[in-house]
């Protein structure tokens, strides 16, 4: 188990592209809608056009990652002679940044790289999604929830082989919520490609709100994970905790749902203090290595919903299916909503040109 806190240095030889954006926020908008299309219209009788999906999708990670980058340098170049007591934020930072570094700097790490700013796929992440698959609370599941990331593609693939249904996120939430992928609806050659984005838009059933279904098991990735508290650090973007509390607003998971994550042994730390977790933070359950699996007898709470005094308006403002969720709470109620603080988002992980 690692420590990260006193003294890993920052590399930023892998951190950000400085290159100016070229995009401005309403074209970037306006290709969101247009890949929201992409990502569609293969239900409606249309042949699902994968090559303009897949191009349209890296080219909307690429505009946010540039339009991102100039205030992450300067983030950067600041966090030394700043508080990071100021930034309630700020020590989840450093502790993923050194993990990034630490995982680069070993070659812990394997494709897409680098892996800052996403969940790093890492060495050993098929044998660790084989100790997941070997857990009873996976082979009694009926329905996985599985987060898009590399690292996880494999439990993808163990879950949908399995005959079990795989629910899994649209990327980013950027064209609408969740997905459900059946082995009994795909073919035997189209398994593998049905675990990653194009597959998921290209073979999925996209559900809402409404759907009614219960969730067995979740399995989220991490950039770093307590093994004796649960307490789990994302990439930043705040996605798992806001998918869960739209399941648990759905009914379709509750406290007893077991949360699971896969991890390199590197990602195994000691210094993510309880007393600074958010409520919102999801803890986890059980962490599967490529060595062995640890039950974490977490004593965080998990959360209850979507803390809308938490969210702010730029997030808000990128997910289409939480303002959908939102509108649909105010008027059930009668009451207006909170809004939580301005933030600046996180940036985005660099993609290397092929």
């Amino acid at each position: 188990m690692i420590r990260l806190s006193p003294g890993f240095a920052i590399n930023h030889r892998f951190q950000f592209n400085s290159q100016k954006s070229n995009f401005f926020p309403a074209q970037i908008a306006s290709r969101r809608r247009n890949f929201s299309r992409i990502g569609s219209e293969s239900g409606d009788g249309v042949a699902f056009d994968a090559v303009a999906y897949e191009s349209e999708r890296l080219s909307l990670d690429a505009a946010a990652m540039e339009d991102m980058a100039e205030t992450a340098r300067k983030e950067l170049e600041s966090e030394s002679e700043s508080d990071p007591d100021s930034d309630p934020k700020a020590w989840k930072w450093i502790i993923r940044k050194k993990m990034w570094d630490l995982m680069e700097a070993r070659n812990y790490s394997m494709n897409p790289r680098p892996v800052h700013h996403r969940i790093p796929n890492f060495v050993g992440a098929s044998a660790a999604a084989r100790k997941l698959a070997e857990l009873e609370a996976f082979r009694m599941a009926t329905v996985v929830k599985v987060n898009p990331d590399s690292p996880q593609k494999q439990i993808r693939f163990l879950t949908l082989s399995g005959d079990k249904k795989l629910l899994t996120p649209q990327p980013r939430l950027r064209t609408g919520f969740f997905s459900v992928l059946e082995l009994s609806l795909l073919k035997p050659e189209t398994i593998n490609e049905a675990c990653t984005s194009v597959g998921v838009a290209k073979y999925g059933r996209a559900i809402g709100l409404d759907e009614k279904i219960k969730v067995d098991l979740i399995v989220i990735g991490s950039v770093a994970v307590n093994p004796q508290t649960g307490a789990r650090l994302g990439k930043g973007e705040g996605f798992a905790e806001l998918e869960y509390g739209m399941l648990r607003y759905m009914g379709a998971i509750d406290d007893s749902t077991s949360v699971v994550t896969t991890v390199h042994d590197c990602q195994l730390v000691d210094d993510i203090p309880l007393e600074k977790l958010a409520i919102h933070d999801v803890p986890v359950d059980i962490i599967c290595t490529p060595t062995r699996v640890i039950f974490t007898n977490t004593p965080i709470p998990k959360p209850q919903g979507i803390y809308w005094d938490k969210l702010s308006p730029e997030k808000l403002q990128q997910i289409r299916i939480l303002r959908e969720l939102k509108k649909r709470l105010e008027k059930k109620t009668g009451v207006k909503l909170p809004t939580g603080p301005s933030e600046k988002l996180p940036p985005t992980a660099e993609r290397k040109r092929r």
